[in-house]
């Protein structure tokens, strides 16, 4: 296990700056990138609301926060929270929204709350969801409830959820597998763009990637990434190389990695490894930590409007960390590493206290 090193911070730095100055310099209104399909008018994201960054090669412009569809937007009969959060999310500029078929069990109560708001600002944001299912037919069946759930005829992004075998890339690239589902529903123009997502092994994804032309990965990237199974050693890279957009995620870790929260009991937790203490950072230095990485954004999942309005305005007021102070943060989170990557294989307990 090691940390960051000079070479390390040398490539990443240079796409991250690469991405920032895209993200001014990126194409003029109206125009269309060289070779892609033509995109609708651009979501609406106040200047003032955020740096943005390209979202790869989709020619999205994409704040540095966007709104995960876990937390509070996936608790049961949430409307009064749920509903209120998502258009706060879109008046802050926030132009990203994440789901998933599998959010929020068999109702799939978070594409229902999105659904409510997309009826009447759909034209406002990157919209982005799941599936689970590893076949066409299964895959295709969960893409047109999400269509309905979603109140739209075409979603932004199409992503298989949570990748964490090879087995599972084996399935999905088979025949009858579900890329055979992704590229038809690309041609019916029901998505936009094709991504993966994955937080157990970043060798799971790569193999992914090597098969097949994503044009995202949405992947889990925090503080403590370094110290176990680090996604940022192979496929951070292999995504830059292949000018991929790039969505981190479990930045703080379902909190587990923040100062401040004690530990539920341990049958409430999920994973092997048992989160025993409080973490040890601010939200802000976790976020700032996965930003002044190569990323084009961060999803947080959040439970109230103080805590997304907070997480706009880190990302509103965000500048970029230096070699020295990426890596004293990876120390300043190596005694709870184990909680912070509770979701990877083989996941650590933590160190002795």
């Amino acid at each position: 296990m090691t940390g960051t090193t000079r070479r390390d911070l040398f490539k990443l730095g240079a796409a991250t700056a690469a991405g920032l100055v895209a993200s001014r310099l990126g194409a003029v209104e109206g125009t269309e990138p060289v070779g892609l399909r033509p995109l609708p008018p651009a979501p609406f994201n106040p200047a003032t609301a955020m740096p943005t960054r390209n979202l790869g090669r989709t020619g999205h412009r994409v704040g540095l926060f966007s709104l995960g569809g876990q937390a509070s937007l996936e608790q049961p009969n949430n409307e009064k929270v749920a509903i209120p959060l998502i258009e706060r999310a879109l008046d802050l500029g926030v132009n990203y929204l994440d789901t998933s078929a599998r959010y929020g069990g068999p109702a799939r109560w978070s594409e229902q709350y999105f659904g409510q708001v997309m009826k009447h600002r759909r034209r406002e944001a990157f919209l982005a969801t799941k599936t689970h299912d590893r076949t066409a037919d299964g895959s295709f069946r969960l893409l047109e409830l999400s269509l309905k759930l979603l109140n739209t005829d075409q979603v932004d992004l199409w992503q298989l959820h949570a990748m964490s075998t090879l087995d599972d890339v084996e399935r999905v690239c088979a025949k009858g597998g579900a890329l055979e589902a992704f590229v038809k529903a690309r041609d019916q123009k029901l998505v936009r763009f094709l991504g993966l997502s994955g937080h157990t092994d970043p060798d799971v994804l790569a193999e992914a990637i090597r098969r097949f032309p994503f044009d995202t990965v949405l992947m889990a990237f925090n503080a403590a990434d370094t110290w176990h199974l680090p996604f940022k050693k192979t496929l951070l890279p292999l995504a830059v190389e292949k000018e991929m957009g790039i969505i981190a995620m479990k930045i703080p870790a379902r909190g587990r990695i923040l100062e401040g929260v004690p530990p539920p009991p341990p049958d409430k937790q999920r994973g092997p490894a048992k989160y025993d203490r409080p973490g040890t950072l601010t939200i802000k230095e976790a976020m700032r930590y996965t930003l002044s990485h190569p990323v084009s954004t961060a999803i947080i999942g959040v439970d109230n409007v103080a805590q997304l309005e907070e997480n706009v305005r880190i990302a509103r007021d965000f500048l970029p960390l230096n070699q020295a102070q990426l890596e004293a943060l990876e120390q300043k989170v190596k005694p709870v590493y184990g909680q912070a990557q509770w979701f990877k294989r083989d996941a650590p307990a933590n160190p002795p206290k």
